[in-house]
């Protein structure tokens, strides 16, 4: 990993949080009591189902990143909303296709940024860094991971999990196409997200369950997940599940999450 080191910030272990929460639901260690308990009683709303979504939701990542690397040619990959780190972390699954990859990973949480240092280390040939930035700043991120990234070229914006903390109201259009313009042709957009249209019911209960714990979430359909890639190229299977695109094994059950890769050519 290059660069500073992050500054030092507090802590709020009095009220969940999205990224201590998902570690919880992925078996990570980095989470508090406020997180287990929200998290128990999502999991039980739904039998389960949260936790299924973000390993899911993990595998997603992984094919993805491994395909664009793999199958498109494509070095460098900028991760916004990265959450605690999970290994396989997804530059390791890039190097491990290309070691010269160059990875930007983009978050704002204190634990994800006590993490990253210890975390996030990649190969001799290729860069990873961390920059410490909001998601709703667009221009920042763009700012901070041009010195990394060459943004005349191809690069794979990964959007995990993001957008369904993000409401349209919130600017999450123009957050996207602020940062898919700045995109070279060849470069990728991979985006998975809160959908409710295959366990409307399970769905709702877990996002009251969140706004109870002072947590928004936003439910899309497919066609509104569509509006995030006017004027790319969907890639096959298009917007689906994320169990789904490009399976490595039958999925096990509904998993109420979207995802798909654009092209921008």
């Amino acid at each position: 990993m290059t660069g500073t080191e992050p500054a030092a910030q507090e802590i709020d272990t009095t009220r969940p949080h999205p990224a201590r929460v998902y570690d919880w639901f992925l078996g990570g260690k980095d989470n508090y009591p406020v997180d287990e308990e929200l998290g128990r009683r999502i999991a039980a709303i739904d039998g389960g189902g949260a936790p299924r979504a973000a390993l899911a939701n993990r595998g997603f990542m992984r094919r993805t990143t491994r395909a664009l690397a793999q199958e498109a040619g494509i070095r460098q990959f900028l991760d916004i909303g990265t959450g605690i780190p999970t290994e396989p972390n997804l530059h390791q699954i890039a190097q491990s296709v290309a070691p010269d990859a160059r990875v930007v990973y983009v978050d704002n949480d204190p634990i994800v940024l006590a993490h990253a240092n210890a975390l996030l280390r990649g190969t001799a040939e290729g860069v990873t860094e961390y920059v410490q930035a909001d998601a709703r700043d667009p221009r920042a991120i763009l700012e901070q991971a041009a010195r990394v990234l060459d943004f005349g070229r191809p690069v794979a914006l990964s959007l995990i999990a993001l957008l369904h903390f993000v409401a349209d109201e919130d600017g999450a259009h123009d957050l996207v196409a602020t940062l898919v313009d700045a995109l070279a042709p060849g470069s990728c957009l991979v985006l998975s997200t809160m959908t409710a249209d295959f366990e409307p019911e399970n769905v709702q209960k877990g996002i009251a369950a969140y706004a109870a714990g002072g947590v928004t979430l936003v439910a899309r359909s497919q066609a509104e997940v569509g509006t995030f890639f006017k004027g790319l190229e969907l890639l096959e299977p298009g917007i689906v599940s994320v169990a789904d695109w490009r399976p490595e094994s039958e999925p096990d059950g509904p998993i109420s999450l979207y995802g798909a890769v654009g092209l921008k050519r």
